[in-house]
C-alpha cells in the first residue's frame, strides 16, 4: 500500500478548498480575483505533485521552492478578498490552511537543503 504523503495530501485538500471559494465566488460575481486565487491556489499542489518525480535532489528542492513561493500567492488574493470586502466570504479557514502551507514547505525545503549539504 502506498504511504501517506501529508504535503500532497494537504495542497490537495486545500485545491479542492479553493476551488468551492471560487464557486461561491463566481455566484457573488466576483470574476476577476476569484480566478487568480483558482489558479494560484490549486498549483502548489501540481508542483509539489511534480518534486515528487524529481531525479535529484537538487531537482526536488527547486520544485518545492516552486510550491513555497506559489503557496504565498493564493494568500494575498484571500487577504484582499477578506480585507476589500469586495463579497461576504469568509477566508479565515483558507487563509489558515495557506499557512500551514507555507510552513510546511519551508520545514520540507530547509530540510532537504541540510540533507544535501551531509
Amino acid at each position: 500500500m502506498p504511504k501517506d504523503n501529508l504535503i500532497l495530501d494537504k495542497t490537495f485538500e486545500f485545491s479542492l478548498m479553493v476551488i468551492e471559494a471560487y464557486k461561491k465566488l463566481i455566484k457573488s460575481n466576483e470574476f476577476i480575483l476569484s480566478r487568480q486565487l483558482l489558479k494560484s491556489g490549486t498549483s502548489i499542489g501540481a508542483n509539489v505533485n511534480e518534486a515528487t518525480a524529481a531525479i535529484s535532489k537538487k531537482e526536488f528542492i527547486a520544485k518545492m521552492s516552486i510550491a513555497s513561493k506559489e503557496a504565498r500567492e493564493p494568500k494575498y488574493w484571500l487577504l484582499l478578498l477578506e480585507k476589500g470586502k469586495l463579497v461576504p466570504i469568509d477566508c479565515t479557514e483558507l487563509l489558515k490552511e495557506s499557512n500551514d502551507l507555507i510552513n510546511i514547505l519551508t520545514a520540507i525545503i530547509k530540510t532537504a537543503q541540510k540533507n544535501k549539504i551531509e
